[in-house]
Order: C-alpha cells, then sequence, then structure tokens
C-alpha cells in the first residue's frame, strides 16, 4: 500500500470515531431533554420515575379496594347488651332499697358487687359484639375532598357503626348511670353520727329480769367479790345495742356512788353498759387489786384504747380517751333474789359525740 492510501485510511477511520461520538451525544441528549410546548423542556427520566410510581399506586389500588365498614346490626348482641344494663340498674336500684329498710351488709355489698359486674360484662359485650371493630392500614394523605370528609363525619355521628336500636341502649345506659349515681349518694346521709332514739331507747326498763349468757337468771349469791359477768335482758334480743351489761360484784365499803345511786348496788352487784363511750367497743376487761396496798383500785377496761373506768364511783373515766363516763344501770334485788332492773339506764349509751355527752334527764332514761 502506498503512503497515499495508508494516510487516507487512516482519515477515515478517525473521521468514524468521530461521527460515533456525536451520534452517543445526540441520543443521551434526546434522552434527558426533550423539547415540549413554547420549548420547555423536563426530565424524561424523573417524569418516567413519576409515572411509574403512579402507575404502580394504581395497580395497587385496583387490587386492594378500599374498606367498607360492615354495618350490618347484630340484634342478639344488642339485646343482651341492653339486659344486662337494665338488670346492672335494678341491682344498683336494689343497693339503695337494701340501705333504707335493711342494716344487712352482706345484702348491700352482693347488689352493689352485682351491679358492677353486669356492666362491666355489658361493656365488654357492646365492645366486642355491638361496636365494629374494622383495622385498615392505607397510605396516609393530607388531601381530599372538603365534601367527602363531611360526609364521613356526618355518618360516624350519626352513629352508622352496627347500633341499630340505639334508643333502648341509650335508656339502658341512662338507667344505669342514674341508679349507680342513687348508690353513690344515698350512703352520704349516714355521714356523722345519726342514731335517732337507739342511744335512748333499749330493752331495760323497771322490774326486768338480769340472765346470764345462758338465759339463767343471775342472783345475789352467783358473784363473789371482784368477779365479773356479762348480763343480758331476759326475754329480749342479745344483738340489741344496749343489751349487753357488764355486771361487777364489789365490797360494800369499795362503794362510792354517788348519792342519787346510792340504791343502786345490791349487795356491791353494780352494772354498766358494755359499750365503751370512746368508739363504741366492748368494755370486757375487769382490773381488781389483790393486794390493796400497792395496786390501784378496781376498773373497767375497754382493750381497744384502754379507756379506764371506775365502776366503784358511777363509771367515772380514769385513763383513757373515753369523753364521759360509762352509762351505768341501777339494780335491785327481786322477791326471788334476783337482780333485776330499777329502771333505764342513767346517761345515753354508746359512744361520744356532740349533743350526746349528757343524758337529757337525770333520772334513770
Amino acid at each position: 500500500m502506498t503512503r497515499g492510501g495508508l494516510i487516507a485510511r487512516v482519515v477515515a477511520t478517525l473521521g468514524g470515531l468521530g461521527g460515533l461520538r456525536r451520534h452517543r451525544e445526540n441520543a443521551q441528549a434526546e434522552l434527558h431533554q426533550i423539547s415540549g410546548p413554547a420549548n420547555r423542556k423536563f426530565d424524561a427520566v424523573r417524569s418516567g420515575e413519576v409515572a411509574v410510581r403512579g402507575n404502580e399506586r394504581a395497580r395497587l389500588a385496583e387490587e386492594v379496594p378500599p374498606p367498607e365498614l360492615d354495618e350490618t346490626p347484630d340484634p342478639r348482641a344488642e339485646l343482651w347488651v341492653a339486659l344486662l344494663l337494665i338488670a346492672a340498674a335494678i341491682a344498683f336500684a336494689g343497693f339503695v332499697v337494701f340501705y333504707v329498710v335493711s342494716e344487712d351488709t352482706h345484702l348491700l355489698g352482693l347488689s352493689l358487687g352485682l351491679g358492677l359486674v353486669l356492666a362491666g360484662v355489658a361493656a365488654a359485650l357492646a365492645g366486642k359484639r355491638v361496636v365494629i371493630q374494622e383495622k385498615t392500614t392505607d397510605e396516609y394523605t393530607d388531601y381530599g375532598d372538603r365534601e367527602e370528609r363531611r360526609e364521613v363525619a356526618n355518618h360516624l355521628v350519626e352513629g352508622k357503626v352496627g347500633v341499630t336500636r340505639r334508643k333502648l341502649l341509650f335508656s339502658s345506659l341512662a338507667a344505669v348511670g342514674a341508679a349507680l349515681g342513687a348508690a353513690t349518694v344515698v350512703p352520704v346521709a349516714s355521714l356523722g353520727p345519726r342514731v335517732g332514739e337507739k342511744v335512748y331507747e333499749t330493752p331495760w326498763s323497771a322490774g326486768k329480769k338480769v340472765v346470764d349468757e345462758r338465759g339463767e337468771p343471775i342472783a345475789l349469791d352467783t358473784l363473789s367479790p371482784g368477779e365479773f359477768i356479762t348480763g343480758f335482758p331476759e326475754g329480749a334480743s342479745k344483738e340489741e345495742i344496749g343489751s349487753a351489761l357488764m355486771i361487777v360484784r364489789l365490797e360494800t365499803d369499795e362503794l362510792e356512788l354517788p348519792a342519787d345511786r346510792a340504791d343502786s348496788a345490791p349487795g356491791g352487784y353494780v352494772a354498766y353498759s358494755k359499750i365503751c363511750t370512746h368508739a363504741g367497743c366492748a368494755v370486757s376487761l375487769f382490773r381488781y387489786p389483790t393486794f390493796d396496798e400497792t395496786q390501784p383500785g378496781p376498773a373497767l377496761v375497754c382493750p381497744c384504747h384502754y379507756s379506764t373506768f371506775n365502776p366503784a364511783d358511777g363509771g367515772k373515766v380514769l385513763f383513757g380517751p373515753a369523753g364521759r363516763p360509762l352509762p351505768q344501770l341501777p339494780l335491785r334485788a327481786g322477791a326471788d333474789g334476783s337482780l333485776e332492773a330499777a329502771g333505764g339506764f342513767y346517761e345515753p349509751i354508746g359512744p361520744s359525740y356532740g349533743g350526746i355527752r349528757e343524758g337529757p334527764e337525770k333520772a334513770p332514761l
């Protein structure tokens, strides 16, 4: 090959390479920049990505339809919820009735507890079977048609979620609320002392026989000095607050009773209410000296807060938080030698509070 032919072939090769390079550059320019209307240019690659995402969303939307609320009511569940609420309301109302007409705390606790259990079961059943439990996932967006959102809000406010007997359910719920409110408010009436005439009306009266726990009469020779026994009125209930007595026998020379009570302790027997005047506990301890030189005198002691009373001096307080003397019951000996009441208590029985520290009369009640 001549020198001229070699040079011509090299030039042709270089020209072809240059043309190929220019073709690639033009192709890339056409790929990334495409002329549009009004000579606007946009990124074809990014637009393609957006188009792909839009197509993907459209495809997902077609494959996964939007969730729909099941508005099919469950009448049986709604009826059970209403019945449970009505039963709970009756139980709460029963608490109010029992509180007024009965003092049995078992009935009060049973009615209140039953009402709470029924109301809880009704709430659980309503949450599981009446209110629709719909769990969905969807892509969150801040946009949306205003009218559509308003329709959805109105739809939810109207309660179209399976509850078709709203009046019955709401009425039952209102009844439960009213009964529970009454059961909560009524016990407020018991705040503070309001015992009425219970502290004045006791089963003791003149001539009432004194018996022991077995119902046997207590005679003048039943006890020896320094001994005590619990006494009750013959034929009366032992459960009444004024029934139980603390009866002790002292030596007659130990007695220091007021002058108006000198005849109330036959044979050294003195009787006092068993209910402590501090907090209403049972006075159940009797202290009696066995060695007069060093030990204190006789005393009735309440084991709850250690209020101590002097049985030889009308039940006066010797020690402790009690606010007044232990009420004394006057005694006398019957025709058969057994003890009987000479009248009612000198003071009102029970714990002390405002207006009850002193009896209405000085004579036995």
